[in-house]
């Protein structure tokens, strides 16, 4: 592979993940579905955006891309943060074919001892992550870390990614 091609494809990935994002939502704000560091209080957004297309997303989810594909996947951008130094976490933003789509690929999950949160269209709170759909949309959020804060940190992340895409 010639040099630089890695970064033109890196690009081209987040560009056409982009443009799916745009045509899912109302406004162009959407296109950025990751809050900035200190947007929502105490994270920090620590690296860049990646973006996964359906001939990639088995590079991201390996084992686990074919039940997204086969529910109408159409692309997956993922950031990591970190929350006040030390809950690291990735926050994983699916655009599904539409609704049900989303809806498909979230009760796939079992909820165990999850609770419901007022987030989105519905919505899992675990110790280590929170999962939400909206609209066509699905969120996971990951911490790397437990503690008697990650629950409400993820929270957070979560309700500032949910605003994004709202507008």
């Amino acid at each position: 592979m010639k040099p630089g091609t890695k970064m033109h494809l890196a690009v081209l990935v987040s560009l056409s993940f982009a443009l799916l994002i745009s045509n899912g939502c109302k406004s162009q704000s959407a296109l950025q579905p990751f809050p900035a560091s200190d947007e929502v209080p105490g994270w920090q957004k620590t690296g860049e955006t990646r973006s996964f297309t359906p001939k990639t997303l088995s590079d991201y989810i390996d084992g686990g891309a074919e039940q997204y594909l086969k529910a109408g996947f159409k692309g997956v951008s993922t950031s990591d943060y970190k929350f006040q130094g030390k809950i690291e976490a990735v926050a994983d933003v699916y655009l599904m074919a539409d609704s049900n789509a989303a809806r498909t690929i979230f009760e796939a999950d079992p909820a165990g001892d999850a609770k419901a949160v007022s987030l989105g269209d519905a919505a899992r709170l675990f110790s280590q992550s929170v999962v939400f759909r909206r609209g066509p949309f699905l969120v996971r959020i990951v911490a790397y870390q437990e503690s008697t804060e990650t629950p409400q940190a993820l929270t957070q992340l979560a309700q500032g990614i949910e605003k994004r895409l709202s507008k």
